[in-house]
């Protein structure tokens, strides 16, 4: 193992997680965990931040998350799983971090306004939701991240945390900060199944590593594919085609899906047959994910055990990294 470490913010807990959230980042993690130290974060003061309305569906969510982690493969004696609010110290840095930042480079950060406009919030944007990439900075610096495997949607909140980090050192005079590297997946994106741009629960596009067989069957057949390709004989398009691309995501059998590409373009072969190939391809793949949850779900205690184990481990390693940047600024009273 290498000395590196790995701090992975991406994942709020507002309901269960589904193939996209596993191209993005689940499929890093439970690779790099073998080479890295890794923490994990269950991020619910962040998911507060555009649900404070509705915190229950947080507290209920940070299980269902928890399950999905441990049945796609994190393994919790390799991996610190924990939950951000039980780590005091990513709330004072926090605080620390919003000194080094203008409010108009946080209005500017790409993610935050695109969010912010599909959000609908307008002019009614709440306090927290604004500042949540400074958060989001305390989060990866506290465990001192080199690497962050994220989407790519979220590359500006990395290069902002990387601001925060050179400021901090200049501005204190030291090296107490570590600057973090973005690790984009080769799919880094995978669209809904309904063939716009993201899937998301929210738009109701989404397959989930817990649907039952059944939802995914339905799921795939409906899904979106080439609305040029009318009859069978017409030559149909592999770009922006939803099913090509879960099957590029998921299959493991290139050569086919090389084969069933050409035959595509050329015309002959119809949805229906790639649909049915990608169910297959997709059952394949989710069926040992949804065995290891339903084994995990029967011990929720079990669960929230581990959770509350591995919270006190990322506590200890964020609070010494308070320490020394309370060294740096010149206000740890102690000394």
């Amino acid at each position: 193992m290498t000395d590196q470490k790995i701090i992975l913010t991406g994942d709020r807990p507002t309901g269960k997680l589904h193939l996209g959230h596993y191209v993005g980042s689940l499929a890093a993690r439970v690779e790099l965990q073998h080479i890295h130290r890794q923490y994990v974060m269950l991020a619910d003061v962040q998911a507060l931040t555009d649900h404070a309305h509705e915190p229950e569906k947080i507290r209920q969510s940070v299980l269902e998350v928890a399950l999905d982690y441990l049945a796609v493969g994190i393994d919790p004696k390799k991996t610190t799983i924990f939950i951000q609010s039980l780590i005091p110290a990513l709330a004072e840095l926090t605080l620390y971090y919003l000194n080094l930042v203008t409010w108009n480079r946080l209005k500017h950060n790409p993610t935050v306004k695109l969010e912010i406009q599909q959000k609908g919030y307008g002019e009614n944007v709440p306090a927290g939701f604004m500042i949540y990439p400074i958060s989001q900075a305390a989060d990866i610096t506290a465990f001192k991240a080199e690497l962050v495997p994220v989407g790519d949607d979220q590359i500006p909140m990395i290069e902002q945390t990387v601001e925060v980090v050179r400021k901090f050192n200049r501005q204190y005079n030291c090296s107490v900060l570590v600057e973090p590297e973005a690790i984009i997946s080769t799919i880094a994106r995978l669209p809904g199944t309904d063939g716009k741009a993201k899937m998301s629960k929210s738009l109701g596009n989404a397959i989930f590593l817990s649907d039952s067989a059944d939802e995914v069957s339905k799921k795939v057949k409906s899904m979106y594919t080439d609305p040029g390709h009318l009859r069978v004989e017409d030559p149909g398009k592999v770009e922006g085609n939803p099913v090509f691309t879960y099957l590029d995501a998921f299959g493991t059998d290139k050569a086919k899906i090389i084969e069933l590409k050409a035959h595509y373009q050329k015309g002959g072969l119809g949805d229906s047959v790639v649909k049915k190939y990608l169910l297959e391809v997709l059952q394949a793949f989710l069926d040992p994910i949804r065995q290891r949850r339903e084994q995990f779900a029967k011990d929720p205690k079990a669960v929230m055990h581990m959770l509350f184990k591995g919270s006190e481990v990322a506590s200890a390693v964020a609070h010494q990294t308070l320490i020394e940047v309370r060294d740096a600024m010149g206000i740890n009273y102690h000394k």
